[in-house]
């Protein structure tokens, strides 16, 4: 038995093959309409719709190809399998182009049709499982809209429909958080790849001796391990586009390795000399200075030329504080969606705080905040008390303990009457402010470095890269 029931359309203008398929593929577990000309087959297409067409290539008023074509017209999804028994090259070669699933002679026996069937049953639910599985991921990404109506916002969706036709490389600059997986995929969902494969890596949380591997694959035998052939990543995104986030993070060998294909269109699997084209997109994002490595050393300079073609600057939330409302509220929606009767809404106090916090963590750090509001939440409002405990003031309950005095960066805050925190003190560097909120997290989460990472929305390893820069920075000023 096949795996689904189809709906099948027979058209054949031999009475004893009618007659047989019309006792036999009922027995196979499909419904079947048998017509004895094409004339009829094309009069049943308006009637019903088909899953998949069994057609003789030869019959009165009209023959198997049109009656195909005609199907294809109203329904591009239907398969198709021609019986015949004028086989040639020719006709066969025309099927195919026509988007014929099988070709099959005759006589042919029974078991050969079934089998066919079967495969067509599978080829229709697979192809409903991958488009279930497209949809439920959309739902999960949501869609490559960037919100926001400030001036940043509308000149940064200006360059990218300007760039997104073209086939140039993309650098995307911007501090953490601030949305550059976003701006990649809008990038890509606005080309002419956007039916292919829209593949994201993060360069920073790839081991380096890992990173070879998962871009450019490996044949069998390649290192200790790899016992299998391994396709890269460069090739699972053939087609469309690879977005290689913080791209500063990739080791020196890898960058030449990127420059090669850059230049040449080829890749090669780590242990194989044989190259490979692959026709890819690369849009790049980083939040580092890449000039400023170049001088160091650290990222080759005919890397950082070839990859700055077309550069889009993403603007820090604390830039573009008009944006936040309705960022908070499509955040909600989405966390809410199917859940609450009611729409959810941001008290007016707590609109207040988040327009106020400087947001070192970017839009990744208030769709965190967000989230953790919805999870306290139990009815009405988004209040401030749902807020994280940083957002609660020194004399909150259960706030993370903040001195009115110096702070574990070196800087000091002004307080209140009430003793309560009322802003930092002028000559506060980005730098200190981001380290500020860093430790406040940790401490929050008691240390935990993993959940301090995940709390404030950057990998492991950029946490840790951060605070070695600050031990670095405290050891620089003793000295």
């Amino acid at each position: 038995m096949s795996r689904k029931r189809l709906k099948l359309l027979f058209a054949d203008d031999e009475p004893s093959l009618q007659e047989l398929m019309r006792l036999e593929l009922p027995q196979m577990g499909h419904e079947v309409t048998v017509c004895p000309d094409g004339t009829t087959a094309c009069s049943a297409l308006e009637k019903n719709a088909y899953d998949c067409l069994l057609v003789d290539l030869d019959m009165p008023g009209a023959s198997g190809l049109e009656v195909i074509a005609r199907a294809k017209e109203q329904s591009p999804d239907v398969e198709a399998i021609i019986l015949t028994g004028k086989s040639s090259m020719e006709t066969a070669i025309t099927a195919l182009r026509q988007g014929v699933f099988d070709y099959l002679t005759k006589p042919c026996r029974l078991a050969e049709i079934e089998s066919v069937l079967n495969r067509v049953a599978e080829k229709i639910e697979l192809t409903n499982q991958y488009r279930a599985l497209k949809q439920r991921l959309e739902r999960i990404e949501g869609s490559s809209e960037m919100i926001g109506e400030s001036a940043a916002m509308d000149r940064v969706r200006r360059l990218i429909d300007r760039v997104a036709p073209t086939e140039s490389t993309v650098l995307i600059l911007g501090e953490t958080g601030t949305g550059k997986e976003l701006a990649a995929r809008a990038v890509h969902d606005r080309s002419l790849r956007a039916d292919r494969p829209f593949v994201p890596v993060n360069c920073g949380a790839l081991p380096e001796t890992l990173i070879e591997s998962e871009l450019f694959g490996h044949a069998k035998g390649a290192f200790t391990g790899a016992d299998a052939p391994r396709t890269g990543l460069f090739e699972v995104a053939d087609g469309g586009t690879l977005f290689l986030d913080e791209i500063g993070e990739l080791p020196l060998s890898i960058q030449a390795k990127l420059l090669r294909f850059l230049e040449s269109g080829e890749i090669r699997r780590l242990g194989e000399n044989r190259p490979i084209r692959c026709d890819v997109r690369v849009v790049c994002a980083t939040h580092r200075p890449l000039e400023t490595m170049v001088g160091e050393k650290t990222f080759r300079e005919d890397l950082w030329y070839r990859i700055n073609t077309f550069e889009i600057l993403l603007p820090r939330l604390r830039d573009r504080t008009d944006d936040i409302p309705r960022l908070a509220e499509a955040m909600i929606v989405r966390h809410t969606r199917g859940r609450e009767a009611e729409p959810v809404t941001l008290a007016p106090e707590t609109l207040e705080r988040l327009l106020a916090h400087p947001w070192p963590g970017n839009v990744r750090e208030l769709a965190n905040v967000i989230e953790h509001g919805l999870i306290l939440r139990d009815e009405g409002p988004l209040l401030p008390e749902h807020l994280p405990s940083r957002f609660q003031g020194a004399a909150s309950q259960g706030a993370c303990p903040v001195s009115t005095g110096e702070t574990a960066t070196g800087g000091k805050m002004t307080a209140g009457e009430d003793g309560s925190s009322t802003g930092w003190t002028a000559g506060r560097t980005l730098q200190e402010l981001e380290m500020e909120a860093i430790l406040d997290v940790l401490d929050c989460e008691g240390g935990n470095k993993s959940r301090a990472a995940e709390a404030l929305g950057v990998s492991l390893k950029t946490l840790y890269n951060k605070l070695n820069q600050a031990e670095a920075g405290k050891r620089k000023k003793i000295a």
